[in-house]
């Protein structure tokens, strides 16, 4: 793979990062607005089929595979309600946690997951072991989530101590 191709594969992960905290925070008061986080979260699945179904009809790709369909494993098909977990927590937990503090510990969940599925090669990944590098980046993010989460209290509280 050429550099510039990897450069825009890395520059696409930086925007589904990106886009994250907007969804988040958006669905946050959406749900205000309809009453329930799970009305919002409904309201968000509904929108994303909706924006999703004429995009598959103008690529007109064809139907999936029943045999597929009817042969995959359960495990499969977890990922809609593991999308659902992650919309109905983010609105319920970044009101109180904001933006920064919900995104951050989402990472730090991600990131400890990330390294669980690589290293053992779990639902078809490459095993990518745990070595000494990739754990120390593991911590050092995590570190720089417990500065995101907690770095503005301790500094208010210094600030008010002295």
């Amino acid at each position: 793979m050429n550099p510039l191709h990897w450069l825009g594969l890395l520059l696409l992960a930086v925007i589904a990062g990106a886009v994250v905290p907007f969804q988040s925070a958006i669905n946050a008061n959406l749900g205000r607005g309809l009453g329930h986080p799970l009305w919002a979260t409904l309201a968000s699945l509904l929108v994303s089929i909706a924006v999703l179904l004429p995009i598959i009809l103008m690529l007109r790709l064809p139907l999936p595979s029943l045999g597929f369909i009817s042969k995959a494993p359960l495990w499969m098909w977890a990922g809609g309600a593991f999308g659902v977990c992650f919309i109905s927590l983010a609105l319920v937990l970044l009101p109180r946690l904001g933006a920064s503090g919900f995104i951050a510990l989402a990472l730090a969940g991600q990131v400890i997951a990330s390294l669980v599925l690589d290293h053992f090669g779990w639902f078809g990944l490459m095993e990518r072991q745990l070595t000494p590098p990739r754990l120390l980046g593991a911590i050092l993010l995590i570190a720089g989530v417990g500065l995101i989460q907690f770095g503005g209290s301790a500094a208010k509280a210094l600030a008010t101590s002295h």
